[in-house]
C-alpha cells in the first residue's frame, strides 16, 4: 500500500512544480520573446528547479552517467515520464526536441518550445509526417546542438515493450551525424501518469555513440537492443524488475 504521507507530499510538490512552470514563464517572457538565449535559460532553470525540489520534497534524486553529448548529435532516449526529458535538457548545453504537434499549443510549454527551435511531427500522417520532420529539422540546423528524439514515440512504463519506430534511423541516415543511445530507469519512481512519486535514484545514462555510417535496419537493431537493454539494468539496480511485467500481445 502506497504511504500517505508520500502520497500527500507528492501531491504538494507537483502543484508548486506547475505554479513554477508559470511563474518561470512569465518572469522570462520578455528575453525569450527577443531571444532563444532567454526561452533557454528559463527552461533550464525551471528543470533545475524541478530537480532540486524533487530531491527534497519527495525523495526523488537525480544522476547522470556516460559521457555527455555535445556538438551535433542525434540523441535517442528512453521515454519513461517528464522527469527524464528535464534531466537530459539540464544535462546537455543545447537540446531541442522532436516532439509531438499538440504540446506546440499548450500554454507556456509550447511557447518557449518554438522558440528552443524544437521540431513538432503530426503522429498520425506516418509517412508524411517522416518526411516533413526530416526537412523540419534541416531548417532549424543552422545552431549547432543535440536534436533529442523519443524513438519509441511515447512515453513507455517500465517493463513494458513497444516498437522503436523508423524515424530516428532516417534522421540518423539524413543528418549524417552520430546517434547517442539514452537509457534511463526514472519511471520506477516518477510514473507517467499518476500523482505519486517514490523515493530513490533516478538516472539517465548516456551510452558509447554510433557513428554515421549504418544501414538502416542494422542501426535500428543495435539501437533498441542496446538502450532497453542499458534501461532494464537501471531498472534492476532500482529494486525493480522488468521481466516480471507481463507483455501484451
Amino acid at each position: 500500500m502506497k504511504n500517505p504521507v508520500q502520497w500527500l507530499r507528492s501531491a504538494v510538490f507537483l502543484v508548486q512544480m506547475y505554479l513554477a512552470m508559470l511563474v518561470l514563464g512569465v518572469v522570462f517572457a520578455p528575453w525569450a520573446a527577443v531571444s532563444p538565449k532567454g526561452a533557454r535559460l528559463a527552461c533550464k532553470s525551471y528543470a533545475r528547479w524541478v530537480l532540486w525540489t524533487a530531491r527534497w520534497m519527495v525523495g526523488i534524486r537525480s544522476e547522470v552517467r556516460g559521457e555527455v553529448p555535445s556538438g551535433e548529435v542525434i540523441v535517442a532516449a528512453k521515454h519513461q515520464s517528464f522527469l527524464d526529458i528535464l534531466i537530459i535538457f539540464n544535462a546537455v548545453p543545447s537540446a531541442r526536441f522532436i516532439m509531438k504537434r499538440e504540446l506546440m499549443w499548450t500554454p507556456v510549454i509550447g511557447v518557449y518550445a518554438k522558440r528552443l527551435g524544437c521540431v513538432p511531427v503530426d503522429r498520425g500522417k506516418r509517412g508524411a509526417a517522416i518526411a516533413k520532420m526530416v526537412k523540419d529539422v534541416a531548417l532549424q540546423s543552422r545552431e549547432p546542438g543535440q536534436l533529442i528524439i523519443y524513438s519509441q514515440g511515447t512515453r513507455v512504463a517500465p517493463g513494458a515493450r513497444k516498437p522503436y519506430k523508423i524515424g530516428t534511423a532516417v534522421l540518423y541516415q539524413g543528418l549524417s551525424q552520430p546517434c547517442v543511445p539514452a537509457a534511463t530507469n526514472v519511471g520506477v519512481f516518477w510514473p507517467r501518469t499518476g500523482i505519486y512519486r517514490k523515493p530513490g535514484l533516478a538516472v539517465v545514462e548516456f551510452l558509447e555513440p554510433m557513428l554515421p555510417g549504418m544501414d538502416r535496419e542494422e542501426f535500428m537493431v543495435q539501437l533498441e537492443n542496446r538502450v532497453e537493454r542499458r534501461s532494464d539494468e537501471l531498472m534492476r539496480e532500482a529494486g525493480f524488475e522488468p521481466d516480471a511485467i507481463p507483455q501484451q500481445h
